[in-house]
């Protein structure tokens, strides 16, 4: 009887290597992409289906006031495996209620945090992206405003589909200023959305 218990015990342990041996190529793959897109995007919904471009807007809001917000555009990309590894960045507005109160660029300077949640549900026509596959997650990013303002830049995007519980939009700060409220995406406007595409070195 101790013979057998041992022979099932190593058997059961050279089949669970076996198993973790095996590659596991979709979700498991994307959430280790070795490079990551991001933007905010136009949807223009004369198409059929949608279709989805870089160059788009997004607003965020600030409280105490609730009058202050931030207008951002922007793209660029990350590697999850070196933070530092960073491009990108896009144009900024701040307003206090409809008065602009300044205006300029933004530069991604580091990757603060990465977390893949699934790959793109729904159909859409894409245009003007690079290679990669449209993933849902969010990310936060360390910026550089071009007046000498320092934030963080953090973008969710869900998706169509079941909702996983990200926010689907952009949050920002500038300086001591948390624009912490994303303005959510409404049918029919064209702002308040986002989109990763994954990717793999082996794919490029």
């Amino acid at each position: 009887m101790k013979i057998a218990t041992k022979w099932i015990l190593v058997t059961a342990i050279v089949t669970l290597a076996g198993l973790l041996a095996i590659p596991v190529w979709l979700p498991v793959a994307r959430a280790a992409a070795d490079h990551v897109r991001w933007d905010i995007i136009h949807m223009n919904p004369a198409t059929t289906p949608n279709t989805l471009s870089p160059g788009g807007v997004a607003f965020a809001s600030a409280r105490n006031p609730s009058s202050l917000s931030i207008k951002l555009t922007g793209s660029g990309t990350f590697r999850p495996d070196d933070p530092e590894e960073v491009t990108g960045g896009g144009t900024w507005e701040t307003f206090s209620g409809t008065m602009s109160t300044g205006s300029g660029t933004y530069e991604v300077r580091k990757l603060v945090s990465w977390q893949f949640a699934r790959l793109g549900l729904g159909s859409f026509i894409e245009s003007g992206f690079d290679d990669g596959t449209s993933a849902n997650g969010n990310a936060v990013l360390r910026i550089r405003y071009s007046d000498g303002g320092e934030g963080v830049l953090g973008i969710g995007c869900e998706g169509p589909g079941p909702g996983i519980g990200i926010l689907e939009g952009v949050i920002a700060t500038k300086d001591h200023v948390t624009y912490w409220d994303a303005q959510a995406p409404v049918g029919g406007v064209d702002a308040n959305r986002t989109l990763f595409h994954v990717s793999n070195s082996t794919e490029e």
